[in-house]
C-alpha cells in the first residue's frame, strides 16, 4: 500500500466502541425510567436485533423511525416484557440523547490517528445518523483528525452503495487506487469499497472472519504495520 494518500475509517465498531457505549447508555436510561428488566438478558436480546434492524435499514427495508422503534419493541418482546409504545418511544429518544455522552474508543485509536495523520489525510465514512455521529466524534475528542466526515444521511445512500464511496473520493479529491478504507463490516465497508477499487483493511476484533479479499487485523496496532 505504498501509494496511499487518504485513509477512510468507519466509525462504529472500528474506532468508537459502540457495544460498550450502547450498554452504558441503556444501563442509565433503563434505571432512570425504572424499567425492571434483567439487564444482561435485555442486552443479549438487543444486540443481534439491533444488528438485524441496521441491516434492514441499510437495505432500505425500514425507515430511520422504524429502526429506532423496532429494535426496542422486538427486544422487549423477546424477553417477554410488556412495554407501552409511550415507554418505547421515550427510551428511543433518550438513547439517542445520551449515547454520545459515553465515549469509549477502542484501544490505540488516538495513537493510531495521531501517527497516521503525519503521513495521510484522514476521513470518516459512516452509515450512522448525521447528528449522532457528529456528537460522538466531537465528544470523544477525535474530530480534529479528520478532514471530511461523510455520513449516509447527507449523501442519501448507505454503504455498501458505491455512490457513498464515490462521493467520499470526490470530496477528498483522491483516486481509488490512492485511497484506503478501514472498517469492521464485511458487507458495508469491505465489499462496498472494493466495488469502487479502493484498497481495504478489514478490522475484525472478534476474529469471526477468514477470507482472502484483503488484509484482516485483530487489533488497531496492526494497521500501521500494513501501511
Amino acid at each position: 500500500m505504498q501509494h496511499i494518500t487518504d485513509v477512510f475509517f468507519d466509525l462504529d465498531h472500528t474506532l468508537w466502541d459502540f457495544e460498550k457505549n450502547s450498554a452504558l447508555t441503556f444501563q442509565k436510561i433503563l434505571a432512570e425510567n425504572n424499567v425492571a428488566v434483567d439487564f444482561d438478558r435485555f442486552l443479549a436480546a438487543y444486540v443481534p436485533i439491533n444488528l438485524e434492524c441496521w441491516r434492514m435499514f441499510r437495505e432500505e427495508k425500514i425507515s430511520k423511525k422504524e429502526l429506532r422503534y423496532q429494535r426496542l419493541f422486538q427486544t422487549f418482546a423477546a424477553i417477554n416484557f410488556k412495554a407501552s409504545d409511550e415507554l418505547i418511544n421515550l427510551l428511543s429518544e433518550q438513547y439517542i440523547q445520551y449515547l454520545s455522552s459515553f465515549n469509549h474508543l477502542f484501544e490505540y485509536t488516538e495513537e493510531l490517528l495521531q501517527n497516521l495523520q503525519e503521513k495521510y489525510k484522514l476521513h470518516i465514512i459512516t452509515n450512522g445518523f448525521r447528528d449522532v455521529q457528529q456528537r460522538k466524534i466531537e465528544a470523544s475528542g477525535i474530530a480534529s483528525y479528520f478532514e471530511h466526515i461523510i455520513d449516509s444521511e447527507s449523501v442519501h445512500v448507505k454503504k455498501p452503495n458505491p455512490k457513498i464511496f464515490e462521493h467520499a473520493l470526490a470530496l477528498a479529491n483522491v483516486n481509488p487506487e490512492n485511497a484506503l478504507m478501514i472498517g469492521d463490516s464485511l458487507e458495508a465497508d469491505i465489499l462496498g469499497a472494493l466495488k469502487v477499487q479502493m484498497n481495504v483493511i478489514h478490522v475484525d476484533f472478534d476474529k469471526k472472519y477468514t477470507h482472502l479479499l484483503c488484509p484482516i487485523v485483530h487489533h488497531l496496532t496492526e494497521i500501521e504495520e500494513l501501511l
